[in-house]
């Protein structure tokens, strides 16, 4: 799960970390009483989720209130388009208003998970304000790991490490120890995939400050942090990836004409790759997962189908804790409910598999029952490129 930059540096600054004074803004307005009483020159930054803002025009560094207006004005309620979001981009609702810094030196600072090393790695670099890719890439002598012991967890001499390594000294040093110290706290307890600061910035009074902010969570550790879970934005989600989170299944719309509905992630994309093989494209990743009762079996279909791209569904369970029964009257139950057009395509083995086939015969439903996964895939092709004639 992401959060939006204001949502970060607020967690951040639980944590100790130095963030820019700032507030969000829904309106024009706002933004320029905001800029007034930072006295009168601020940074406005779009609050959307996804990286290159600034170079898709949705960062500026504004003079004045009105000047805070009029690009707010243009920001709000409009699609921004970066390099992350797709060629239609995402509707800006709210921006950032924060207190300009006087910038010295940029850096980077992050924790993630190594999973190589199954273990946290901080990773640092004097070269901030860009990609770490593209810094990783060009000049990977720039780029800090260190690796944390999670059974011993953070300790000062790895923050000094990192200090050092960044060409730090006196208050600076103390300074970056507390502040990866922090990120690091905040990774572990709220059960954090990466926290990001990018810029890190050395302001021309030498305070290190985080210029910028990104959080991602780990979704399974979710339901320990509901404080968490309540920061979601579900407006730059699409209304299936919405109805899908709301049934608990796992659902990514791509950009094919075959629906998958499959229990597994592996099975998932093994179903995928079949797809492909047989010369179609997935509309879809969709897992139910391994223990989906007739309702969650509902509530996807219904997901699935409500899909215009969708020429053709495409069924592949394995019931082993599924049971073969449940997943077809699940699948009937919902066809029927929706009033599906379009052919499906089952495959179904393993528990209860010929009751299953038999609830799917009797349904009276365009359903094809395919004995293999290879079959199943040609088919499900082949009745989607007919169905486009």
């Amino acid at each position: 799960m992401k959060i939006h930059e204001f949502q970060a540096k607020r967690l951040l600054a639980e944590y100790g970390v130095t963030v820019p004074k700032g507030e969000v803004a829904e309106t024009s307005d706002q933004a320029a009483d905001i800029t007034a009483r930072l006295g009168g020159r601020a940074v406005i930054k779009a609050q959307i989720l996804a990286g290159g803002r600034g170079k898709a025009g949705g960062i500026r560094l504004v003079n004045s209130p009105g000047e805070a207006r009029e690009f707010a004005a243009g920001l709000l309620g409009r699609p921004l388009v970066t390099a992350q979001t797709g060629p239609t981009g995402v509707v800006v609702r709210r921006v950032l208003v924060e207190e300009p810094l006087e910038i010295a030196h940029e850096l980077y600072l992050a924790v993630l998970v190594d999973r190589g090393r199954a273990r946290p790695l901080i990773m640092a670099s004097a070269a901030g304000g860009v990609e770490i890719e593209e810094v990783a890439a060009t000049a990977p002598e720039k780029v800090v790991r260190v690796w944390v012991d999670p059974a011993v967890g953070f300790q000062p001499y790895l923050g000094r490490q990192v200090a050092f390594d960044l060409g730090l000294s006196g208050e600076q040093v103390r300074a970056a120890v507390a502040t990866v110290g922090a990120l690091y706290r905040l990774f572990m307890e709220k059960d954090c995939a990466l926290v990001e600061v990018n810029p890190w910035v050395v302001t021309a009074d030498g305070r290190l400050v985080a210029a910028d902010a990104k959080v991602d969570f780990d979704d399974n550790g979710l339901f320990r942090h509901p404080e968490i879970a309540a920061l979601r934005d579900t407006s730059e989600d699409s209304p299936l990836e919405v109805e899908a989170m709301k049934a608990g299944v796992s659902y990514v719309k791509l950009g094919g004409f075959v629906g998958c509905m499959v229990n597994g992630a592996g099975l998932a994309m093994a179903t995928m790759d079949l797809i492909k093989l047989a010369g179609g494209e997935p509309a879809n990743f969709l897992d139910v997962g391994g223990g989906a009762n007739e309702e969650r079996i509902a509530a996807a279909f219904r997901v699935l189908v409500s899909d215009p791209d969708v020429r053709v569904v495409l069924v592949n369970i394995f019931g082993g804790i599924a049971r073969g029964d449940v997943i077809a009257r699940g699948i009937t139950a919902a066809a029927q409910a929706v009033g599906v057009r379009i052919p499906m395509v089952v495959r179904l083995v393993g528990t209860n598999a010929e009751e299953g086939h038999r609830i799917l015969r009797e349904s009276g439903l365009s359903i094809t029952v395919a004995a293999d996964m290879a079959e199943a895939a040609a088919l499900a092709v082949k009745l989607a490129k007919e169905a486009a004639r």
